[in-house]
């Protein structure tokens, strides 16, 4: 079921922010700007290894301070107070343009995904130690639970919470393929695995985590999802 109340945009914004015209140049200070709050983002969680509230401290230190029933919506506190706005829009403009690229679940997600995704690279590259197809197998789970629950937040943001659970859950058993990948026995890779595994497995559970919250928060939101 749609939520057709939830991006909470009239007629009215919708003519304001088609009067905005962005170029390419401002379009790419936007993204990397994104690009910055993703490295921020991986900069804080990993300065907190056995941190037990790890996920909520790493949103307080983002200035998100998201209340429970915040995530499933488009409307966060990812957004900061903005004065003397210069020529070229960015995140800190005063009109404060909003695209799913500032939703926190997106930043966490992509954030912990690029994490794992390359200290797997770095493991792959070892076809002599890892055997080319548990590589494989192992990075195709992550990019597909990454694309799943990136489709998922996209869902959100249009207001489909029940779309958005079943991309959520689609990520999930993803999630757990990747564990059980990760928990097969191979003692030619030298610890390679093991050490791997121990580096992930923290990272996919706050994943989960984060996914079952806002799963959570959807249905509350939409008791029909």
């Amino acid at each position: 079921m749609t939520n057709q109340d939830s991006d909470g945009m009239s007629e009215n914004e919708w003519d304001e922010r088609r009067e905005l015209s962005w170029t390419e140049a401002d379009w790419e200070q936007y993204l990397a700007e994104h690009e910055t709050a993703v490295r921020d983002y991986l900069k804080h969680y990993e300065q907190l290894p056995t941190a037990p509230d790890r996920v909520d401290e790493v949103a307080r230190r983002m200035g998100w301070d998201m209340q429970p029933d915040d995530a499933a919506s488009t409307e966060t506190d990812f957004e900061t107070e903005n004065e003397d706005a210069g020529d070229s829009p960015s995140f800190e403009e005063d009109f404060d343009l909003y695209t799913v690229h500032r939703n926190p679940v997106h930043i966490a997600t992509k954030a912990l995904y690029l994490s794992l995704v390359a200290n797997w690279e770095r493991i792959a590259a070892h076809p002599e130690r890892i055997h080319p197809a548990v590589g494989l197998a192992v990075a195709g789970s992550l990019y597909r639970g990454r694309e799943h629950a990136l489709q998922a937040v996209q869902s959100l943001d249009m207001g489909d919470y029940a779309l958005a659970i079943c991309f959520f859950k689609r990520a999930l058993r993803e999630l757990n393929e990747t564990l059980a990948r990760l928990g097969t026995s191979n003692e030619s890779d030298g610890g390679l695995l093991a050490r791997y595994r121990e580096f992930a497995v923290p990272r996919l559970f706050d994943l989960r985590e984060i996914w079952l919250r806002v799963m959570a928060e959807c249905r509350s939101a939409d008791p029909g999802a």
